[in-house]
C-alpha cells in the first residue's frame, strides 16, 4: 500500500494562488525546504523535496520547480545562508530573519 499522507495527489506545479506569490512566502518556502533537506540528508534529495513540498501546506502555494531552482543556486561555501527577495531574489549570508 502506498504512503498517502495527504488526500489529494500533490501537484508539482503547486496550488495556483489567487495572485502572485508574496516574496515573504517564497523566501519562507525556500528556506524551510533547505532546512528540511539539511536535516534529512536524503539519498534522493529530489524525491525528498517533492514529498516535503506535498506535505507542507504553505509551500504548495509556491511551484516546486521554483523552490528547486532556488535551492540549486545555493552557494557551496560553508556557513549560514538564507534566501531573500522572492522569486527574483538570491542567497544572502547569515540566518533568515524568521524561521
Amino acid at each position: 500500500m502506498p504512503d498517502r499522507p495527504f488526500l489529494n495527489d500533490p501537484s508539482p506545479d503547486g496550488e495556483r494562488p489567487a495572485g502572485e506569490v508574496p516574496d515573504a512566502l517564497f523566501d519562507l518556502a525556500v528556506n524551510r525546504a533547505d532546512a528540511a533537506l539539511r536535516g534529512l540528508r536524503p539519498a534522493d534529495p529530489a524525491r525528498a523535496l517533492s514529498q516535503w513540498h506535498a506535505r507542507t501546506r504553505f509551500a504548495r502555494r509556491v511551484p516546486l520547480a521554483a523552490v528547486s531552482g532556488a535551492l540549486r543556486q545555493k552557494p557551496q561555501e560553508g556557513g549560514e545562508w538564507h534566501w531573500v527577495g522572492g522569486p527574483g531574489g538570491g542567497w544572502a549570508e547569515g540566518k533568515a530573519p524568521f524561521p
